[in-house]
């Protein structure tokens, strides 16, 4: 297969879902965003998987990768509604970090142009710490950042699904069309070891000589 092919492609699309995978990773790692991390981690295992069956040509890798594109679909649907409350979710609950913190997105915080706002804390004495009160002049909400890091992800992964789908269809009718020739037999039929017809007629004209002589007599007149 050439390298503008479908197999190509998808290695291509494998290499740009697992740099897109390891990006989002690292913020949601600076978030303690855990139900995110744990499905980075899977969808960056399983691409892995895709990319080793697209390269040396295991089409069951790639089922397993088809599969999962779909899951990964789903899953950034989810997060889609999170950060935009829809279906009763709030982006302002503890769902992605299983309730064991209040962290946010990391973009909450750090987003373009945002400026956080702090103040002394009030009613205790003697300390100089600092409470933070809000974030300002950010260019563009954080829930927009996850929404847009969803949907990058869910293009990508569509577009691999359909590639998957189509190198699965070649390399199932490139094997079909091998075993037909005897690819994968080990005594092929027409690798029967068969005497050539004329050393059978040798053989026979040594053995019954008209002549009356023996065969190697013959043989050697």
């Amino acid at each position: 297969m050439g390298c503008c092919t479908g197999r190509c492609t998808l290695i291509f699309l494998c290499a740009l879902q697992l740099l897109a995978a390891l990006e989002r990773q690292v913020f949601d790692f600076l978030g303690y965003q855990w139900a995110p991390i744990l499905a980075n981690f899977l969808h960056i295992i399983i691409v892995i998987l895709g990319l080793f069956g697209t390269i040396q040509y295991r089409p069951r890798y790639i089922v397993v990768y088809a599969i999962w594109t779909a899951v990964w679909v789903t899953w950034n649907i989810f997060i889609i509604c999170f950060y935009l409350e829809v279906g009763g979710l709030s982006k302002e609950s503890e769902l992605l970090t299983f309730n064991i913190s209040r962290h946010q997105s990391w973009w909450s915080e750090n987003g373009p142009g945002c400026v956080k706002k702090e103040a002394s804390m009030s009613g205790i004495k003697g300390l100089d710490s600092h409470s933070y009160i809000s974030v300002i002049g950010c260019a563009l909400e954080y829930r927009y950042i996850e929404v847009m890091h969803s949907s990058f992800q869910i293009l990508i992964a569509l577009v691999g699904f359909v590639y998957a789908c189509y190198v699965v269809s070649v390399f199932t009718e490139e094997e079909d069309s091998f075993d037909f020739i005897g690819g994968f037999d080990p005594f092929p039929l027409y690798h029967v070891n068969e005497k050539p017809t004329n050393l059978l007629f040798k053989q026979t004209y040594l053995f019954v000589s008209p002549t009356g002589l023996s065969g190697m007599e013959e043989a050697n007149k």
